[in-house]
């Protein structure tokens, strides 16, 4: 079993880098594949809202989305991580998900995903409650902690003395290794997926 973490932070190796990397080595312990994947420094488009990848299958802008969309179709749960800006998430995770989501949300769904912040200071609820919104409409299950899941710390020393923030996404770890193996054992045992009635869509101007 995989999970794929996703760093959402312009610092590769930065706070947020240093939250998944304590989720990542957790989940090694309890025999879960981990891997890092960053976002990257770079320029991002974010949706423009073409709607090719109906007719296509992938966004129209060929870049990490794509190749990012490619390796969560063998994924079996992910972290998605942000810093947080003006308490929200970065401008790299939004326009990344907001992309992933839209035009490759099918390799995404039914599989477990957390979301974990990074802040200084304050920001961090409304940061960590938007990210979550990506996974609620995409019928997958959101895995907790003990706590929100968030750091505190303005460089990555800082972040490993918020204990309880460490200790935080250690407890993620373990609940999303503990799922993703209930999970398994599911599907050995004949336990299928849920058949879904076909989606209405309902429009408020008529």
């Amino acid at each position: 079993m995989k999970v794929i973490l996703v760093n959402g932070s312009p610092h590769k190796s930065g706070c947020t880098y240093t939250a998944l990397k304590e989720i990542a080595d957790e989940l090694e312990k309890n025999g879960i594949e981990a891997e890092l994947f960053w976002t990257g420094n770079k320029p991002l488009s974010g949706c423009m809202g073409c709607r090719s990848c109906y007719d296509t299958g992938k966004c129209i802008v060929d870049d990490m989305v794509n190749e990012f969309a490619l390796k969560a179709s063998s994924a079996d749960g992910f972290v998605f991580g942000s810093p947080v800006h003006y308490a929200a998430p970065s401008g790299f995770i939004t326009s990344f998900m907001d992309r992933l989501f839209y035009s490759g949300g099918r390799f995404l769904a039914n599989k477990p995903a957390a979301a974990i912040v990074s802040c200084r200071r304050g920001g961090a609820s409304s940061a960590f409650d938007q990210l979550n919104k990506y996974f609620s409409i995409n019928n997958m299950p959101i895995v907790t902690s003990q706590y929100w899941n968030m750091v505190h710390g303005n460089t990555p020393d800082e972040v490993r003395r918020d204990l309880e923030g460490m200790q935080t996404m250690r407890t993620l770890a373990l609940n999303m290794a503990w799922l993703l193996k209930c999970i398994d054992a599911g599907k050995k045992a004949g336990i299928g997926m849920p058949v879904y009635e076909e989606k209405q869509k309902t429009n408020f101007i008529r």
